[in-house]
């Protein structure tokens, strides 16, 4: 996957606790580290205060990783991401994991769906939502 045009960028340290029983993380940590990125992202572009004053707000319908190297204590982990795609109800993160040489560790997609918690339904994303994206696209 390329990164035509970051519009999040995190950097974590890789924490002891986070290591398997064969010395590097755990595929769960780096679950963990996606969703660090994706809830940045959510504040930045203002879903997180959209859900709190409507209760309509993002939802995680899929999450996918595909693991390229191992990943070390101690050191660091950086999340790059970007929308991938924009449809009627959702859009997709995808998230590039780095390592402290640069290294690409892991490969993830997520598929995000705006959801009506009052209803317990997807709903449109409205066209200003869908233009702010764009914006952070071009």
């Amino acid at each position: 996957m390329t990164m035509n045009k970051v519009l999040n960028e995190i950097k974590l340290r890789v924490d002891w606790s986070e290591l398997d029983y064969f010395g590097h993380v755990n595929n769960v940590a780096f679950f963990k580290y996606i969703q660090s990125s994706r809830v940045c992202f959510f504040d930045r572009v203002g879903l997180t205060k959209s859900h709190k004053e409507t209760n309509i707000g993002p939802i995680l319908a899929s999450c996918n990783c595909d693991f390229k190297k191992p990943l070390f204590y101690p050191g660091t982990v950086s999340v790059l991401s970007r929308i991938g795609f924009i449809k009627d109800t959702s859009f997709s993160l995808n998230h590039i994991l780095i390592n402290e040489n640069e290294d690409v560790v892991a490969e993830a997609q997520d598929i995000i769906v705006l959801y009506d918690f009052n209803k317990n339904e997807k709903v449109t994303i409205p066209d200003s939502l869908k233009e702010s994206f764009q914006n952070l696209m071009d």
